[in-house]
């Protein structure tokens, strides 16, 4: 897959979410690539799509803090994206070596 590594390609990917991108990066580089490029099921394309637009639920954006049970939901959302990182590695096998990385941003609100 293309991507702005020094090689301009890389087989290691990474499956995290952010508010505004879709949840798919090179895991050297840090470019985030579209879903649509991505050589997946539609299906899981939807799942990661929705699983994405959920980033940040947990969070009170114009107070700039964790809502009540946020912590809660957030790890929901990382259990679910470890989840749909073990699919991508199941239909991408073979191609690219693909890690989950987690949100921490609500542990790191609450400690302000």
């Amino acid at each position: 897959m293309k991507c702005d590594c020094e090689q301009q390609e890389t087989c290691k990917l990474k499956v995290e979410g952010d508010v505004g991108a879709d949840p798919i990066w090179c895991n050297q580089c840090g470019c985030n690539f579209e879903l649509d490029d991505i050589p997946l099921s539609n299906e899981l394309k939807r799942e990661l799509s929705n699983w994405a637009t959920q980033y940040g639920d947990w969070m009170d954006w114009e107070l700039d803090q964790v809502i009540e049970n946020g912590m809660e939901m957030e790890e929901v959302h990382n259990r679910k994206g470890a989840f749909l990182t073990e699919k991508v590695q199941s239909e991408l096998w073979g191609k690219y070596k693909v890690k989950f990385s987690p949100s921490s941003m609500g542990r790191s609100y609450t400690k302000k």
